[in-house]
Formats: structure tokens, C-alpha cells, sequence
């Protein structure tokens, strides 16, 4: 079976020297060969999500921008969510995982196939197409499975899976220990059913890759690729988090598109470069600038600031990125907040410090007190005496002045201010 499908769409020739430029190829079968077959025709690819959270995360991220370069470049997706190995989950290093209900996962799913469906094209020759892998495994025996699948998997080979190889002497069930069968039957399966000929994921991912590679060659003597992208982590070598408080989750609901955005805006200096190369589509020569341009001047933080505007964009899109962007404007250069978005605003206070509740009838001093800018009246009196105390950026000259509705922006914030920085917002009664 050939490796890539001629079509009419343009295949760019430097795309996998652009991949490697950017750092994203951490492991490959055959760089070589993979970039005989990229430059052959459109290669049909695929990438897995499993659901086993009810949003996508910064990891999940760096393979969707992965697939929307191939997919520019001419290849055809094939984006999977895992709705079957969503109900196990691929064995993690430090436990067992818990295993979700069905009514769980499949609401999962669905959440998961909504925020992949954006991040690529379904029109053209080389359209996307999306497949859930519990369409092949619904009504597959087990029988069936041990034979077809089971047999051409060494357990010595099983074994030496770095995962496995951590897990033993604590314990790993059978689940996740075959966890790599199902995996690579879903890349035997879009190898013999859509012509998919190469896989690529994260770096913890390498050994689900090989294989399915490998079972491809054994169960049909076919030739397949793969490719690993690196883990992302912190300038100290530490995992970015995905569990609750130091996750970025792609879902608006689970973290607010400031949030968002102001992670970007806060990364490391040693970091910047790199997250450049990874999560935009920013030349090599725009990229190479902006490097250089941080290095000499890094106290301007154009780096992150360009940054947070593309990776929020591609995201969350253009318009909530402008909203951020005025809002954070009104807040920081201390200009009028009448224009600025409110939920917004609420979004930015929220980040910084629990909004105040309750009000109704409460002076300025009070509430600067509540809202932990001052530790006591006396503090919130003296900072009104200094000319440091601003409510809605407006400065603040009576220190018993009750807000009333008027004041709150849209008729729900309060924004509070104590010197340059040091923000708190109160919810309307």
C-alpha cells in the first residue's frame, strides 16, 4: 500500500524540516522515510484524544497544532476520539487510574469532539475527518480480539514499556497493561479501513506508536510511520499540571480565556522561544526577530506579549483575545473602564483575588478591607489620605463614600485599585 495518496493540493516539500526546526519531533520510526512519503503526496495521518477529562489541555494542544501544519501542508486527518480507550485510560506512571462510568466518558466524547472540530478543515481534497474508536470495538469479542490482535503481541515487548517497567513493582492491572493493544488495533484499523499511514503523539506516548507501527507489519505486512512530539515543561524541567489549579484547559468553562491568556503572558524568559516555535504558526525569520529583539530587551516582554496574543487567538479566537487585550489596557494604564467588556473584567479580578459579596451599604474603606488590599480600616483611610485608593480607576477622596448602583460597570463589577497593581472587584448586591 502506498504511503501517500496524490492530490491536487499543494504539498509543501520543508515541512518536516520545519517540524524539526521547531523542536517537534522527539522520536521517529524512519525520518528518512517519513520524509519520502510526506513529500510523495498527501499522507493520511491520524492523532487520538482520549477523553479522560471533560476538557483538552495544553498537551492535547501541541498535537492539534501539529495536525493543522500537516493538514496546510497537504495531508489528509484522521483526528480520533477515544471513546473506547477513554474507558481505560493509558496507564499512568505513578497509579492506577479510575476507571469512569459510561454515561461519564460518552458526555466526555462528545466535549472532546466539539473542541477538536474546530482546529481543523472539513472542506477541500484534503479534508478532516473525525472517527471514535468505540464504532470498531462496540462489538468485538474477546476471542476475536486475542486472536487477531493479542497474538502478535510479545509480552516480553509489553514488558519493556518504560510505563510497565515503573508500574510493576507496585502493581498494574491487565486493563491498563494492554492499554497498547487497543491503541495500535485503532492504527491497524484506519490503515486497512482509510489508508492511514502515519500516527504521531507525545513523547509518552512512543511506545502505543511503535505499536501499532509493528502491528501493521505483522498483521498485514504493511509499512507504517510514527512520530513522537516532546513533553513541555517548565524552565526548571517540571510537567506543566493537569490536575486541578495548575491545569490549562482549552474549555472556557474549566478556565477563563484571561486566564488563558495571561498564562502565556506570564512564561519564563527561557521559555519564550521555544513555546514560539511550538504553539504558533509564526516564521522562522518573525520568530528568530523576536528572539532577538527579547534578548536585547526582554523588560518589554514582546515575546510573551505576541505570545499570548497568537496562542489565545487560536484558541479562543480574535475577538475574545481584542476584549482581553482592552481590557487589561483599562486596568493597568488606569485610563476609563466605561468601554471596557465586563465579563472580562470580572474574569481579571476573579483571577487575582475571590470577588467581594455582599455590598449593599458598605463604604470604600469597608470593602478595601474585605477585598484584602488593606489589612484594617485605618490602612484603607491612609491609602484615601495618600491618593492611592481608586474605585473603577477613579481616584477615591472620601474614605466613607458608599458606592451605589451608578457605580457598578454594567451593573455588576466594582473595580477596586490600590496603587499601580494591586486590584480586587465587587459583585453587585
Amino acid at each position: 500500500m502506498s504511503d501517500a495518496v496524490p492530490t491536487d493540493v499543494p504539498i509543501d516539500p520543508h515541512l518536516l524540516d520545519d517540524l524539526v526546526w521547531r523542536g517537534m519531533v522527539a522520536h521517529s520510526t524512519d525520518l528518512d522515510a517519513l520524509r519520502e512519503a510526506l513529500t510523495a503526496g498527501s499522507v493520511r495521518f491520524y492523532v487520538g484524544f482520549d477523553p479522560t477529562a471533560p476538557s483538552l489541555h495544553m498537551g492535547n494542544l501541541v498535537q492539534l497544532v501539529t495536525a493543522i501544519r500537516l493538514q496546510r501542508a497537504g495531508h489528509t486527518p484522521y483526528v480520533l476520539v477515544g471513546g473506547a480507550t477513554g474507558m481505560i485510560g493509558d496507564p499512568k506512571d505513578s497509579s492506577e487510574r479510575s476507571l469512569n462510568d459510561t454515561g461519564t466518558v460518552k458526555d466526555w466524547t462528545e466535549r472532546v469532539r466539539r473542541q477538536v472540530e474546530p482546529f481543523v478543515s472539513f472542506e477541500g481534497a484534503n479534508a478532516a475527518t473525525i472517527v471514535n474508536n468505540y464504532d470498531w470495538t462496540e462489538n468485538l469479542s474477546t476471542i476475536d480480539f486475542l486472536r487477531d490482535i493479542g497474538k502478535h503481541f510479545p509480552v516480553n515487548r509489553m514488558l519493556a514499556r518504560d510505563v510497565v517497567r515503573t508500574r510493576l513493582e507496585s502493581g498494574i492491572s491487565y486493563t491498563e497493561f494492554s492499554y497498547v493493544l487497543l491503541q495500535s488495533m485503532d492504527f491497524l484499523t484506519l490503515f486497512r479501513d482509510h489508508g492511514v499511514t502515519l500516527q504521531f503523539g507525545g513523547s509518552d506516548q512512543w511506545g502505543n506508536l511503535t505499536g501499532g507501527v509493528e502491528l501493521i507489519r505483522r498483521a498485514d505486512g504493511g509499512h507504517a510511520h510514527a512520530f513522537a512530539t516532546p513533553l513541555v515543561t517548565k524552565a526548571d524541567g517540571t510537567k506543566y499540571g493537569k490536575t486541578e489549579g495548575g491545569a490549562l484547559w482549552l474549555d472556557p468553562e474549566m478556565m477563563s480565556p484571561y486566564a488563558f491568556y495571561q498564562f502565556w503572558l506570564n512564561v519564563e524568559d527561557e521559555k519564550v522561544g521555544e513555546l514560539l516555535r511550538i504553539f504558533t504558526f509564526l516564521t522562522r525569520e518573525e520568530i528568530e526577530a523576536l528572539e532577538a529583539e527579547h534578548a536585547e530587551k526582554p523588560f518589554l516582554r514582546r515575546g510573551q506579549r505576541t505570545l499570548a496574543e497568537q496562542v489565545t487567538t487560536l484558541v479562543h479566537g480574535a475577538e475574545a483575545t481584542a476584549r482581553i487585550e482592552a481590557a487589561s489596557a483599562a486596568l493597568f494604564s488606569g485610563g476609563s473602564l466605561a468601554d471596557a467588556d465586563v465579563q472580562v473584567l470580572r474574569e481579571a479580578l476573579a483571577t487575582a483575588r475571590p470577588l467581594v459579596t455582599g455590598a449593599a451599604g458598605r463604604s470604600v474603606t469597608d470593602l478595601f478591607v474585605e477585598a484584602g488590599l488593606v489589612q484594617s480600616r485605618g490602612e484603607a483611610r491612609r491609602a484615601v489620605a495618600e491618593g492611592g485608593a481608586y474605585l473603577n480607576n477613579a481616584r477615591v477622596d472620601d474614605p466613607d463614600y458608599v458606592p451605589d448602583e451608578s457605580d457598578f460597570l454594567g451593573g455588576e463589577v466594582l473595580v477596586l485599585r490600590r496603587g499601580k497593581k494591586s486590584f480586587a472587584g465587587v459583585a453587585a448586591p
